[in-house]
């Protein structure tokens, strides 16, 4: 059975699209703030699939095995089969996807995966699928109550995508509130409210489905104003590779400015902790922090290499159990490879430099041997 995730990838680039072809007819993908630019939505997308590349083994694997193991030896009863289970199973998912997600904006050690969802200064569609390598890591602790109290591991599985394609359609700045849909459900308008670096914004709206989680534990916050979007600090690369390795290098550079038991604490400290003193968050001015260049070209060569990787990438989701193992790692090499290689054509302003293209070539012809070996070892 292919995981639902898996089977929405078309879906997710054609509602894309209708976004960026509403944005345009509606004069949004221009002025100081744009709905989409190229090369951050192209860090999006890249942060997606190498999180789908690496979640093979960290989702597939390492996550998923856990559960069942909790499941098949500390299980305290049977879970009741029918659409009537999938529906409490599926509240309580997002209940404990709240508590996850709550406690990965308070915890250092939580924050420093999941903070590259929250990378870009862009609002869009294809920031939702900005996903984090090591979230699968941090997550599955929180799930695992739901083992023990009997939820069949297909029904979590499946629960899990559910609650993770909700949160899709609510990363958008095309849709207003939504009337009383907004007293239950998690929105756009809400979601918004999450991705705001404004202090009054700061570490509220948590929920993946029912924004009631954060009614009944006092993380809520309406949206007055548009937030302005990123993180405090900021993020200034066009290689997914590093975003998720730069928030690592961060924690473990704090670590080494901290003293004694600090050294260690600093682990489950809050973001905002410093050893001299908490961070300030200042009101920001709304002004874009980082605003990479290309030329045509390079927006055309990764916009190319974009689709190839998309292709690619399902091709291992939906045939990793079938195909040889050495396969699936070339492929999924490659992908990252492919990925990491975007960041060089944004990295600077200008053309990139004859050393990037060299590189590329490699590339390129890299990929085109392994193709061949794939395809005459079908």
């Amino acid at each position: 059975m292919v995981d639902p995730i898996t089977a929405s990838i078309p879906l997710f680039f054609v509602l894309m699209g209708v976004e960026v072809a509403v944005g345009a007819a509606t004069g949004r993908l221009k002025g100081p703030r744009p709905l989409y630019r190229w090369a951050d939505a192209l860090v999006d997308l890249g942060c997606g699939v190498s999180s789908q590349v690496t979640g093979m083994v960290l989702s597939t694997v390492v996550a998923a095995g856990a559960y069942v193991a909790v499941y098949g030896n500390c299980r305290l009863g049977s879970w009741p089969e029918g659409v009537g289970g999938v529906v409490v199973a599926f509240v309580l998912v997002d209940c404990l996807y709240y508590w996850w997600h709550r406690a990965s904006h308070r915890v250092n050690l939580l924050w420093a995966a999941h903070v590259v969802h929250h990378q870009s200064e862009d609002y869009n569609l294809a920031v939702a699928l900005r996903q984090a390598m090591f979230t699968a890591l941090t997550s599955v602790p929180f799930y695992l109550p739901l083992a023990v109290i009997g939820v069949p591991p297909s029904t979590f599985f499946l629960c899990s995508s559910l609650n993770t394609l909700y949160q899709f359609w609510i990363h958008t700045r095309l849709i207003g509130r939504l009337g009383p849909l907004e007293w239950v459900l998690n929105t756009p308008s809400h979601h918004r409210v999450h991705h705001g670096i404004n202090p009054r914004y700061i570490d509220k709206n948590h929920a993946g489905v029912f924004i009631v989680w954060d009614r009944l534990f006092g993380t809520f916050a309406a949206e007055d104003d548009e937030p302005v979007y990123g993180t405090v600090g900021g993020f200034k690369s066009a290689n997914a590779l590093f975003a998720n390795v730069e928030p690592v290098l961060s924690l473990l550079a704090l670590a080494r400015q901290a003293h004694g038991w600090d050294r260690l604490f600093v682990l489950v400290r809050p973001p905002e902790w410093r050893p001299d003193g908490p961070v300030h968050i200042p009101e920001p001015t709304g002004a874009l922090r980082w605003r990479p260049e290309g030329s045509a070209g390079a927006v055309a060569w990764t916009a190319l290499w974009l689709v190839v990787s998309a292709t690619a990438l399902t091709w291992c989701l939906i045939y990793q159990h079938e195909r040889p193992l050495n396969q699936i790692v070339t492929v999924g090499g490659l992908i990252l490879w492919t990925v990491a290689s975007w960041g060089g054509l944004f990295s600077t302003i200008g053309p990139p430099g004859r050393a990037w293209w060299w590189a590329e070539g490699a590339r390129v012809v890299v990929i085109v041997v392994a193709t061949g070996w794939i395809a005459s070892a079908s």
